[in-house]
């Protein structure tokens, strides 16, 4: 099973809908693709997160690298994928450190990669303290961290970097950007579309369809950025954006 898992970084939604929600959407990204999510907000980006991530029931089919979500057991899908939600929120008193392993459990709970995960995201020496008493950037971290020691080739993000400060939220698009250039998968949301430049492929949502997916240069025109966000823009010599 665990040679299995390392090949299983593709994903797939067909014809995924969620009535008043989510729209006949269909997306396939290939292995290796940084991708982010881009729309107003309330065009379904957190839902169509949570349909690829089998959180959220929809009609239609979900496919991890070939495989219909529906025929996956839970404990594999654990290894084959990551999920981080948009508001890092934790009620209880547990450790930096036990939050993260948290992200093993699914390979029999062991350690490995635990450590990595805390140096990558600046938790080293905040690993014993109550994740209850951190700030939201430094939660935020903590499960981007715990993504992360999953090992998952497929990790779905929500709106990662908007509690980050710009030295954290570039670190973790150098992250994501190593994760895929090693064959994994990785799509978030996010609202900058400055950021989505660097990506690989950019999903235009809106009003809960799909408008547009490919190359940040192709998809972010000015036409569409008018039409879907309402603002005019320029692209050269770089992105900006004004009221209309």
């Amino acid at each position: 099973m665990a040679a299995a898992t390392q090949e299983l970084s593709a994903l797939t939604l067909a014809h995924a809908t969620v009535p008043g929600r989510l729209t006949d959407v269909s997306l396939t990204l290939a292995p290796g693709t940084f991708a982010g999510l881009v729309g107003p907000n309330g065009a379904g980006k957190s839902t169509l997160l949570q349909i690829a991530a089998g959180l959220l029931p929809a009609t239609g089919e979900v496919t991890w690298n070939d495989r219909p979500l529906a025929d996956i057991a839970v404990l594999e899908r654990g290894q084959m994928a990551a999920w981080v939600p948009q508001e890092a929120r934790f009620e209880f008193g547990f450790t930096v450190r036990s939050v993260v392993a948290q992200g093993r459990f699914a390979h029999g709970d062991d350690d490995r990669g635990v450590e990595e995960a805390l140096a990558q995201f600046d938790l080293t020496t905040l690993a014993s303290r109550p994740v209850n008493r951190l700030s939201g950037g430094e939660r935020q971290r903590v499960l981007l961290a715990r993504a992360l020691a999953t090992d998952a080739r497929l990790q779905l993000w929500d709106e990662p970097l908007a509690p980050l400060d710009p030295r954290h939220a570039l670190e973790v698009l150098r992250l994501g950007r190593a994760r895929t250039r090693a064959g994994g998968t990785l799509l978030f949301s996010l609202h900058d579309l400055r950021v989505a430049y660097c990506l690989d492929v950019v999903v235009v949502l809106h009003e809960g369809r799909l408008r547009a997916a490919g190359p940040p240069e192709e998809v972010l025109t000015p036409a569409l950025l008018h039409d879907v966000f309402g603002v005019r823009a320029r692209t050269a010599p770089g992105l900006t954006l004004e009221l209309p």
